[in-house]
């Protein structure tokens, strides 16, 4: 089953998807200004990744974003399910610079969110990002993320302490912005 947005279909990750992840993961622009940490990464190291995560284990889904026009473009993530609490972390990155503005991240979080919320059923997801991360700040607050709180001194990143600012979005704030916005009529 794939999920799809208005303009993206999101997919299982197949071993032909490790070159575009892992040029991704290389990319110095978005290791700086995403929250997690790398290390220069090989295609050899790729594909041992994609070998141990292959089989779902119920708690953590990675999607491919793929348009009919450009193919795969980047990645999604609903990871940490607690399904007691119904609860998710989900993530994005567009691996390409001049995607970035296509509407493809907002779709992409929006077809997240009612999977998570009208397919899974869960009630709430979590998610982070650094303040100097303009693009995060305004692609979340659109699809009605909210900022709850800050980590300060959190990450370590090029010899610096920043501050992680924690977001999140409830199913109920997901369906009032489909309602005020009419995104899938």
């Amino acid at each position: 089953m794939n999920i799809k947005g208005k303009v993206v279909t999101l997919r299982a990750m197949t071993r032909s998807d490790m070159q575009m992840i892992c040029d991704m993961f290389n990319d110095p622009f978005l290791e700086d200004v995403v929250v997690g940490w790398s290390f220069p990464l090989s295609i050899e190291q790729q594909n041992a990744w994609f070998d141990r995560n292959i089989n779902s284990d119920g708690k953590n889904f990675r999607f491919v974003i793929e348009t009919s026009e450009d193919g795969a473009v980047g990645i999604a993530t609903l990871t940490n399910i607690d399904w007691k609490n119904r609860t998710a972390t989900h993530g994005i990155k567009l691996a390409n610079k001049e995607k970035r503005t296509k509407g493809i991240g907002t779709d992409t979080v929006m077809a997240i969110m009612r999977y998570a919320f009208d397919e899974l059923g869960l009630h709430r997801l979590d998610g982070s990002w650094f303040d100097s991360n303009t693009a995060s700040k305004r692609l979340y607050t659109k699809c009605g993320w909210k900022a709850e709180g800050v980590k300060r001194e959190c990450v370590y990143k090029h010899g610096v302490w920043r501050d992680l600012t924690i977001v999140g979005i409830l199913a109920s704030d997901y369906r009032e912005l489909v309602e005020t916005n009419h995104y899938w009529q």
